[in-house]
């Protein structure tokens, strides 16, 4: 794979080159403090909430299933911490909207240690039982995409995986805690990859890291070498690839190119190709829950940005309050709309945010935040009409055309930008509006069209 990725120059053609702002990279995992108080909201994941099975006034333990899914598009949710569950309503959603959501009250005297489980032995299981397994902690990809995990790794039965991508990428300037989990917590994710690759049928698992993480790339190594020294499984089985740092390499599509040369059919999947993608957090998640059959309700999120005093990577228990975390953190405590703004999620593809009032869920990998002073200039940057420079063409992985979509757009031609300019191949990257001279919100544009597009097709 090395020596293809020579001749072909570049992991793939096009994107961007943003700075990277790894400030956390080299500083260890720490544990932020249990809140007094978390928000579990039911939907937080693609695909229909989950129902509360737990009532107002119940008391439960750190790990205790609190709701269950009825479809296989959806996952159940686990109490954060042990306490008493106070409210079960409408609690606001960090997309603007309110979601129904579970409050639990923390114990003061609670030790908090994760009570709910058992370990289990599933090293004779079947396929089928380590997707049960998987859909049973609630688990979803922790990259971002919130998708739920045991339908990721289902195989439809007409098709066959041969390899199991693993995404060590993290192309997204700022963030670093899939760095951190694979310095940290390889062992993990090999006992992670191993499940998945039983739940798939796939013969190999490829790592796909970022060449600016070295140290990642060699200390799964050995960690490969280790466990394949003790038996764990056949040589050659797991690999490690380093592919170049350009952004946006996380993107599946972009890395099956990068590591195969192969591109992805217009509109298809990477099972068409016999393969699965899985993101590092997610895999080295269900290495640790997996053998401890516990529920997933904590995760490693990087708090970051030139307004955070105490940056790093820190695992947070799912629900717990924002502004509980920035206060750690050591963000002054003023007005987020006026003096600051803050980003859940990476600088390229995050969502900015107008309230505090939100909690961490399963898909946050990031809380970053910008001083008034940091975002002022691009702000007052006064947005002017296309000049037909081409950069956004030149930038965009999918070959798309940002500038023709966007004029499109201004004109609210949302069908012919779908019909006949690929508006769904768009994964909203943000290489275009990155590049734009006249400041166009494209991507901005585009979310906008494709929300109209699903309320009439619904």
């Amino acid at each position: 794979m090395k020596l293809l990725s020579y001749f072909r120059g570049e992991a793939f053609q096009r994107g961007v080159h943003p700075p990277s702002c790894k400030l956390t990279a080299d500083r260890k995992i720490r544990r932020l403090p249990f809140p007094p108080k978390v928000t579990v909201p039911l939907s937080q994941h693609i695909g229909k909430a989950p129902r509360p099975i737990v009532r107002v006034g119940q008391e439960v333990l750190r790990g205790q299933p609190i709701a269950r899914s009825d479809e296989w598009l959806s996952v159940p949710h686990h109490a954060p911490l042990s306490g008493v569950v106070e409210f079960i309503g409408l609690r606001p959603g960090m997309r603007g909207t309110w979601v129904e959501s579970i409050v639990i009250r923390a114990h003061p005297g609670a030790t908090q240690e994760d009570l709910w489980g058992r370990p289990r032995d599933l090293s004779q299981a079947s396929g089928q039982d380590i997707l049960q397994a998987i859909w049973d902690t609630g688990m979803v990809g922790l990259g971002g995409a919130a998708f739920p995990t045991h339908a990721k790794l289902s195989v439809p039965k007409q098709a066959k995986v041969h390899t199991l991508v693993v995404n060590g990428c993290e192309c997204e300037p700022y963030l670093t805690c899939d760095h951190r989990i694979m310095v940290e917590h390889a062992e993990h994710l090999i006992v992670g990859i191993r499940y998945a690759m039983r739940a798939t049928g796939a013969v190999r698992a490829i790592i796909g890291v970022e060449d600016n993480k070295p140290d990642a790339v060699t200390t799964l190594r050995n960690a490969i070498a280790w466990a394949g020294a003790g038996g764990a499984f056949p040589e050659g089985t797991i690999h490690v690839e380093a592919v170049p740092t350009k952004y946006p390499q996380g993107a599946e599509r972009m890395l099956i190119m990068a590591l195969f040369g192969t591109e992805m059919p217009a509109g298809g999947l990477p099972i068409a190709l016999g393969m699965v993608v899985s993101n590092v957090g997610t895999l080295a998640a269900l290495g640790a829950l997996l053998p401890a059959g516990r529920g997933l309700t904590e995760r490693v999120v990087t708090i970051t940005g030139p307004g955070v005093a105490r940056p790093g990577d820190y695992r947070v228990i799912l629900g717990t309050p924002l502004k509980f975390v920035l206060d750690y953190a050591g963000v002054p405590a003023v007005d987020a709309l006026d003096a600051r703004q803050v980003i859940l999620g990476g600088p390229m593809m995050g969502q900015a945010i107008g309230s505090l009032d939100v909690p961490i869920t399963k898909g946050v990998s990031g809380v970053l935040v910008f001083r008034h002073e940091d975002m002022q200039e691009r702000e007052s940057r006064q947005t002017y009409p296309c000049i037909k420079c081409g950069e956004c063409v030149e930038s965009c992985p999918m070959g798309l055309n940002p500038s023709t979509l966007g004029m499109l757009a201004a004109k609210r031609e949302y069908e012919q930008m779908g019909e006949r300019y690929f508006l769904g191949d768009c994964f909203e990257c943000g290489c275009c509006t990155y590049v734009c001279p006249s400041n166009i919100p494209l991507v901005q544009q585009f979310r906008v069209a494709k929300q109209i597009l699903r309320e009439k097709a619904a």
